[in-house]
């Protein structure tokens, strides 16, 4: 089940001129389905990415970082590979070994050096990797080549994902024009730093060594970052954003006329691709976001829109559309703002104005807030009564389906 998701379609997937994709059946966890991800770059692209906080981070996440942070050294990342079906986390050092031989074995397919290769893993985790499988599976991948793949790669990176998470747009600049082409995976254990997710945006302009790094940190902030379905933090997130250089577009810094219309269509795909996830949350059956204002700090409204978002009573009620609303009040005061006054806070849920001045409001009534409740996409509006600075989360409700998916989740 979905809430609000259309089905992408392959032929409005733009291709991105420099960027190819060939896919692979592995058998890694499951025979015949995608489960093998090969992406390749022209000499003269730029890739960043944002992994995620966990400690138990996974051993491709730490290959990634080490190979990114020498990029140049050794010559340029120019392959990715991802393998579904295992996480290669928890896996001790053999875990390690295996994301180096999967480096190591791809760039001998591609004649590049194991450091210009990231690797990627989703699935299981603490279940070592069926390296052979995976390696034997890479000429496949090779042999497939192609830069109108972006829906078979999608397919390939799936978990429990019920569909393909893709979305594409071009964007008119002062220079010329910009295609951008994204994909992504997750449907639990998502939580903000990185909130399994993978994300994989592509687009032919051309950044400076180094811009390109801070805008994906900028973006994974404004999007991937923004969203939550269980309050999970996964061992293996990771958010990779690669600009291939093929367009009239080269982009010298933040001030270029062209870097403003580029920078708003890749925060916007990115939004669009994590929410993508929400949509697809395990089990959920409804869309919601909330929507901090009235903080000091950016900081603060986003302590209150992750303890609403978060919280399982919020979320619970939302799936059984009980306008049970004191919760969220209770997760407002539990958020970490040890100086708020509670007598100044406002909430709406939808159009409805439900807390006034820190209490009920006495014109709300239980029936307009059971009409808000009852639909697929709701809108929470918190004012903090304190400041200008404003944060928006997503999220999702908490479904019997939720445990199910993840009680099953192994067989």
């Amino acid at each position: 089940m979905t809430v609000n998701l259309p089905l992408p379609k392959k032929d409005q997937l733009k291709p991105v001129k420099g960027f190819q994709m060939g896919i692979a059946e592995a058998g890694i966890k499951k025979v015949n389905r995608k489960d093998l991800l090969v992406m390749t770059l022209v000499p003269g692209s730029q890739v960043a990415g944002v992994f995620t906080l966990n400690r138990f981070c996974a051993a491709p996440v730490q290959v990634c970082r080490e190979h990114l942070a020498q990029d140049g050294a050794k010559g340029e990342i120019r392959a990715l590979v991802v393998n579904t079906g295992n996480a290669n986390a928890g896996t001790g050092e053999q875990g390690m070994k295996d994301a180096l031989a999967t480096c190591a074995a791809l760039a001998k397919e591609l004649k590049l050096n194991p450091e210009q290769i990231l690797p990627f893993s989703t699935g299981v985790i603490l279940e070592p990797l069926p390296i052979t499988k995976l390696i034997g599976a890479l000429p496949q991948a090779v042999s497939n080549l192609g830069e109108d793949h972006w829906f078979d790669a999608a397919e390939a990176i799936m978990t429990t994902d019920t569909q393909p998470k893709a979305t594409s747009v071009t964007v008119q600049t002062p220079a010329g024009v910009v295609t951008i082409t994204g994909i992504c995976k997750g449907a639990g254990m998502i939580h903000p730093n990185m909130a399994t997710m993978l994300g994989f945006i592509a687009t032919d302009a051309g950044f400076v060594p180094g811009l390109l790094a801070s805008l994906t940190r900028e973006i994974a902030d404004l999007s991937f970052n923004a969203i939550t379905i269980d309050g999970d933090t996964s061992t293996n997130d990771s958010f990779i954003i690669m600009a291939t250089s093929q367009s009239s577009v080269k982009i010298e810094s933040a001030d270029d006329p062209s870097y403003g219309p580029v920078r708003v269509a890749l925060i916007d795909l990115a939004r669009k691709l994590a929410q993508m996830i929400v949509r697809d949350g395990e089990g959920a059956t409804k869309f919601i976001t909330i929507d901090v204002q009235g903080g000091k700090m950016e900081e603060e409204c986003r302590l209150v829109a992750e303890a609403v978002a978060h919280s399982p009573l919020v979320k619970t009620a939302f799936f059984a559309s009980d306008p049970n609303l004191g919760r969220i009040l209770a997760a407002i005061g539990y958020a970490g703002i040890t100086d708020l006054d509670v007598g100044k806070v406002q909430m709406w849920l939808g159009d409805v104005w439900v807390a006034k001045n820190g209490g009920r409001n006495p014109d709300y009534q239980e029936a307009d807030g059971q009409r808000v409740m009852q639909a697929e996409e709701i809108t929470v509006k918190i004012d903090l009564g304190r400041g200008s600075a404003q944060q928006t989360m997503w999220t999702c409700d908490l479904s019997h389906e939720y445990v199910s998916i993840n009680a099953d989740y192994r067989s």
